[in-house]
């Protein structure tokens, strides 16, 4: 027997001089071999991502492109995370990013979304943004009942969850075929350049991940900007494709009041509005815009440059608000456009507002609900005064529906 194993072992020792050792080893080891999945990025082959998307939901790593640089997928469990700090040579403590196919899916992983959020992931998603939200203790209970420990422990750190949706065809197929929840950081040793080519993915990961899907190169060849978001305003966290003047002017919200003139009853409303929402935001009113919210009104009748009615102003006063300064605006399809909530005063100017912009009909509410703010014009200063009270009672019932 002992005669046997030594004749074996010199007969590897001559088969390895032979052929070389690399080889050898190679071919009598269990070494990972990745898979190369050549994808067109117009038109990527569904059954070609869904074997991958398997290989995710199975535990493995999966390089896949994005928009910006390759990444490396993984599901968030904790065997599989562990293998992707590995790989990476990255601390174990470091945040990853969920990743999602549909901008949708975010409200799996929310309990509730701020206005400015909202507005963020409207006009930025997909595309090369990672969003970091910030969540109360309250939702993060509510998001620990929905997930299983280990998943929830990847993807909730410090209160907070930070989130992407990628603008790449296969990327997006790749996140909607995975059963599980997906995380995915540049595909790069921790130091290193994130690669933005098939090729350099597998110049620093070949043999050992699971595949790579191949769709070329990335359109920006840049990491996407990570931004912070909750009351206190935006914070960049890491530089990228969008600077911080192109997400302030994606993310302001912009509210619309209207009535006829824009002399009385929508001034008044604005400046009411802006008050309790300074409040609301812990900031003073002329903070209200660098915070990314703006207050507008205007008038149906189209009227420009008309000052605010005395009675208005008077009424304004007795709450601490000063309209002295305001110059009517005409209504515009323009300016329904770019408004995100339009409060009117009355059912009738709800309908102008419509007429003149039908995509506005979800947007476009009633201040008082199912009330209309009666038109003062012409009465005494009383009627002016209740006139606010109305309008201030109804303001301070909308502001405290909303979610900063």
């Amino acid at each position: 027997m002992c005669g046997a194993v030594v004749f074996d072992g010199l007969l590897a020792k001559l088969f390895c001089d032979a052929i070389g050792l690399e080889v050898f080893e190679a071919k009598f080891t269990k070494r990972m071999q990745t898979e190369v999945i050549k994808l067109d990025l117009t038109q990527p082959d569904a059954a070609e991502v869904e074997k991958a998307a398997k290989l995710l939901d199975a535990g493995g790593l999966v390089a896949f492109p994005t928009e910006t640089v390759y990444g490396i997928a993984c599901r968030a469990s904790t065997d599989s995370i562990a293998k992707l700090d590995t790989l990476k040579n990255r601390a174990k403590d470091k945040y990853y990013t969920l990743h999602i196919g549909q901008k949708s899916d975010v409200e799996k992983y929310l309990p509730a979304i701020g206005l400015r959020a909202k507005k963020l992931i409207k006009n930025a998603w997909p595309g090369p943004l990672t969003i970091v939200f910030e969540l109360s203790s309250e939702e993060i209970k509510k998001q620990q009942g929905k997930f299983a420990q280990e998943t929830f422990d990847v993807l909730y750190k410090n209160n907070s969850i930070g989130i992407r949706c990628p603008d790449n065809r296969v990327a997006a197929m790749l996140l909607q075929l995975a059963q599980m929840p997906v995380v995915a950081p540049s595909a790069n040793v921790a130091g290193q350049k994130p690669a933005v080519t098939a090729e350099e993915v597998l110049e620093q990961f070949s043999g050992q991940i699971d595949a790579l899907l191949d769709a070329g190169k990335c359109k920006y060849e840049e990491n996407s900007t990570v931004v912070k978001i909750g009351k206190k305003g935006l914070n960049i966290l890491r530089q990228g494709v969008y600077s911080q003047s192109q997400l302030e002017t994606l993310s302001t919200v912009k509210f619309l009041f209207v009535c006829t003139g824009n002399t009385c009853r929508s001034p008044m409303a604005e400046a009411i509005f802006a008050r309790y929402l300074a409040k609301k935001l812990e900031c003073e009113v002329d903070q209200l815009e660098k915070m990314g919210y703006k207050t507008l009104s205007a008038g149906t009748m189209g009227v420009s440059g008309l000052s605010a009615s005395r009675e208005a102003v008077g009424a304004c006063v007795a709450r601490g608000v000063d309209i002295r300064g305001h110059a009517s605006t005409g209504l515009s399809r323009q300016l329904i456009e770019n408004s995100d909530l339009i409060f009117a005063m009355s059912r009738t100017h709800s309908r102008q507002v419509v007429d003149m912009c039908p995509e506005a009909a979800d947007k476009c509410l009633l201040l008082a609900g199912k009330v209309d703010v009666a038109d003062p014009i012409g009465q005494n200063q009383q009627a002016y005064n209740c006139c606010a009270d109305l309008i201030e009672k109804n303001v301070k019932k909308r502001i405290g529906e909303f979610i900063i």
